[in-house]
């Protein structure tokens, strides 16, 4: 029976000095992927507009109140996570690790880009995540009219909008 040893990393004092890069460099990682989670998760909302409705007799009315034999339109915004922000992630992550292999003097430099990186990547998901959701909360469906132009300025880059318009359904 053959035994296998694995290498102590104790033993080698060269291997155990890029243990905290190696650390860091997990971490930078584990970071990067509950971002793009906790983005994909909390980044999702919607909201919707039906100018006019339904009279007593089951009959379509428009938005002043009067009868019409056509179903209004209706307009639903749905929020939902923007893949410039995912670039940008994997941006920032190989940017660092490239920079660490390429600049890095010693192990103290090579932590603070890391540590720097993974702070970068916290800050944007949350920065994003808040801006999206306020400007979305902000966007004015209600002033959407089916009859004039409309305009919903949307939050580029930090989230992607899905604009459907269709006509109101029977109850």
């Amino acid at each position: 029976m053959s035994q296998i040893q694995s290498p102590v990393l104790g033993s080698d004092l060269v291997l155990n000095s890029y243990v905290p890069i190696v650390a860091h460099i997990r971490r930078l990682l584990v970071v990067a992927l509950a971002s793009g989670i906790a983005y994909a998760l909390f980044l999702r909302a919607s909201k919707g507009y039906c100018p006019g409705g339904f009279d007593a007799d089951g009959g379509f009315i428009d938005a002043a109140g009067k009868a019409t034999s056509a179903a209004p339109m209706c307009v639903t915004l749905t929020l939902g996570p923007s893949p410039i922000v995912y670039a940008a992630i994997a941006f920032i992550v190989i940017f660092a690790i490239t920079k660490v292999l390429k600049k890095a003097p010693d192990v103290e430099a090579a932590m603070q880009i890391l540590g720097r990186a993974t702070a970068v990547v916290g800050i944007l998901i949350a920065v994003s995540i808040v801006i999206a959701q306020v400007w979305f909360a902000l966007i004015p469906v209600t002033e959407w009219s089916s009859s004039g132009p409309y305009a919903f300025y949307y939050p580029f880059p930090f989230g992607s909008v899905d604009l459907a318009i269709a006509p109101m359904t029977a109850p």
